[in-house]
């Protein structure tokens, strides 16, 4: 599943697992969701409602340019640094291998200043 997070005008591809959690993130598609820093780490946003858990590890850790879930408190997680092994957190996707250093660069720092307006929608 190739999903496109669209920020400040410009679209990366991402290409998500083929897990329940990111199964249901992909049916919810298109979302619009301000993403919000936390800990200098990831930027995050609530999902209402929760998506499932079917199936999913008892955690993961995830690397820069991830796409996570949060379980425990119900959010998404988009990753601009590496990050240890979480309980909770499921692996949903990242930056699709399609998309040059240049681009993963790009979108990353975007991730690293403000909150930032994003737009999650499915690729055919």
């Amino acid at each position: 599943m190739n999903i496109s997070v669209t920020a400040n005008g410009k679209a990366y591809r991402f290409t998500l697992l083929d897990n329940p959690t990111a199964k249901d993130f992909y049916a919810r598609l298109p979302l619009k969701l301000t993403l919000k820093d936390y800990a200098n780490t990831e930027k995050i946003a609530m999902l209402e409602p929760k998506l499932t858990k079917a199936q999913a590890p008892k955690g993961t850790s995830a690397k820069r340019g991830d796409i996570t879930y949060y379980a425990p408190w119900g959010n998404l997680a988009l990753f601009y640094r590496d990050f240890g092994y979480a309980d909770g957190l499921i692996p949903l996707g990242t930056l699709s291998n399609e998309t040059s250093k240049e681009m993963s660069d790009e979108f990353v720092e975007l991730l690293s200043g403000k909150d930032l307006e994003v737009v999650f929608d499915k690729l055919p």
